[in-house]
């Protein structure tokens, strides 16, 4: 066992090394006290949340730089103030624990450092006060920050401000196996708080967030986890009776169960995924939930390689994005992405949306997706394709949720309490 700060500092360290902060949790959890788990959540994750205002606030108290191998005692140090800072422990217990903590990175030598620093913190009253600047009192990377501003200069504020939320846990019924009403009894015969979700006919959110082995029916693929804005991809994709669909980049493979879902289902669903890991993980989750899927190993830039020629009538391409639309999610994108990365992705999606178009049946359609507030990679993107592709037309999305935003539809983070999000449906000419 490993003590839960120090679990913490390490999983933090992880994501300043280049992990993702899910990944560097998994292992962690397992060596803390059972107990403990729901602490370590709310210590990694909010301290990656908060890490751009509240690492330059250790680093000003620290007579010297880190050294590169001490990266997890500075984490520990941020992990404590973020305790200090956004949590209801006692000052004094925060500091005694992450002095203690020390010992379980095998740095003993540092307790007197950590109690300076953090007791140094507690003398000064507005060492802790966030600046006026929205973006960095919601840790955005500059960069990011003036990106998101310039293209939502009316929502900056509300933008900003989802860099540190937390978001709500969101569950999608299989309506394959019964209905959403029916499921709200079941959930409230367990104690379990919920109410219908706005917008997705099948969805449910969850007052306070549970572990899924709580949730009635999850093994069974009664129920999946699926944020509401995600909820929306199926029925717009609107496969009907003897379609066949092409889910093109399907892992984790939440939109592609979806699919599944929907009566009537696709005639033929084909789940394309690249990485065989991910492949095997979407091939566990669409067996969980009795999805009849055909899972394909292939680039979806690369059809040669496991297109079999036979067109489709509907394709859902869900690109892979800057991810800034599901940062209250995923924190780590704001220490993990890079102001490069954004011309790295959009030459992609261009060679996606390029790849995958020849493969649209006559009158089909194709929904382009992604979850992202840039609109680089959202309606600048999707008109760059409408230019040079003469044969493609946007379809206008009417919808009580999100804004028109070009040829397509945007959700900013928090809107009726969803993740951000971009659809464009886009019809071949018959």
């Amino acid at each position: 066992m490993i003590a839960v700060r120090a679990a913490a500092a390490r999983a933090v360290a992880a994501v300043l090394a280049g992990r993702s902060l899910d990944d560097a949790l998994a292992p962690l959890r397992e060596r803390v006290a059972t107990g403990d788990r729901a602490l370590l959540q709310e210590l990694a994750y909010g301290t990656v949340r908060h890490w751009l205002r509240l690492e330059p606030i250790v680093r000003a108290r620290l007579r010297k730089p880190p050294r590169s191998r001490d990266a997890d005692l500075h984490a520990l140090l941020v992990v404590a103030c973020y305790e200090l800072d956004g949590m209801r422990t006692p000052a004094h217990a925060a500091v005694d624990a992450a002095v203690g903590a020390a010992e379980g990175l095998g740095k003993s030598w540092a307790r007197g450092l950590i109690n300076g620093v953090l007791r140094g913190l507690l003398r000064d009253p507005g060492a802790l006060a966030p600046p006026d600047d929205p973006g960095r009192a919601h840790a955005w990377p500059d960069w990011l920050a003036a990106a998101m501003a310039a293209d939502w200069p009316a929502d900056w504020l509300r933008l900003a401000a989802s860099g540190t939320e937390r978001p709500p846990m969101t569950l999608r019924v299989n309506r394959r196996r019964g209905g959403r009403e029916a499921y709200l009894e079941r959930l409230r015969a367990e104690g379990i708080r919920a109410s219908p979700a706005p917008h997705a006919e099948s969805g449910i959110v969850l007052e306070i967030p549970v572990p899924v082995e709580r949730l009635p029916g999850f093994e069974a693929g009664e129920v999946s986890v699926q944020d509401t804005a995600a909820q929306l991809a199926a029925p717009l994709l609107a496969p009907v009776a003897g379609c066949r669909v092409l889910d093109a980049c399907a892992a984790p493979g939440g939109k592609t169960t979806h699919l599944a879902e929907l009566d009537p289902p696709p005639d033929e669903l084909v789940a394309l995924e690249i990485d065989p890991g991910r492949a095997e993980r979407l091939r566990a989750g669409a067996a969980r939930v009795g999805a009849d899927v055909c899972l394909r190993l292939g680039d979806a830039a690369e059809p040669a390689g496991w297109w079999d020629g036979r067109p489709f009538q509907r394709i859902l391409l869900d690109v892979p994005c800057s991810g800034t639309g599901v940062v209250r999610r995923h924190p780590d994108i704001k220490l993990l992405r890079r102001a490069e990365d954004i011309d790295t992705l959009v030459a992609a999606q261009s060679r996606l949306l390029d790849a995958v178009w020849p493969l649209l049946a006559p009158g089909g359609m194709l929904l382009y997706v992604t979850c992202s507030v840039l609109r680089r990679e959202n309606a600048d993107q999707v008109a760059a394709f409408l230019a040079r592709r003469p044969g493609a037309e946007a379809m206008p999305i009417d919808a009580g949720w999100g804004r028109p935003d070009g040829p397509g539809r945007q959700i900013l983070p928090g809107e009726d309490g969803m993740d951000g999000f971009f659809y464009a449906c886009l019809r071949q000419s018959a």
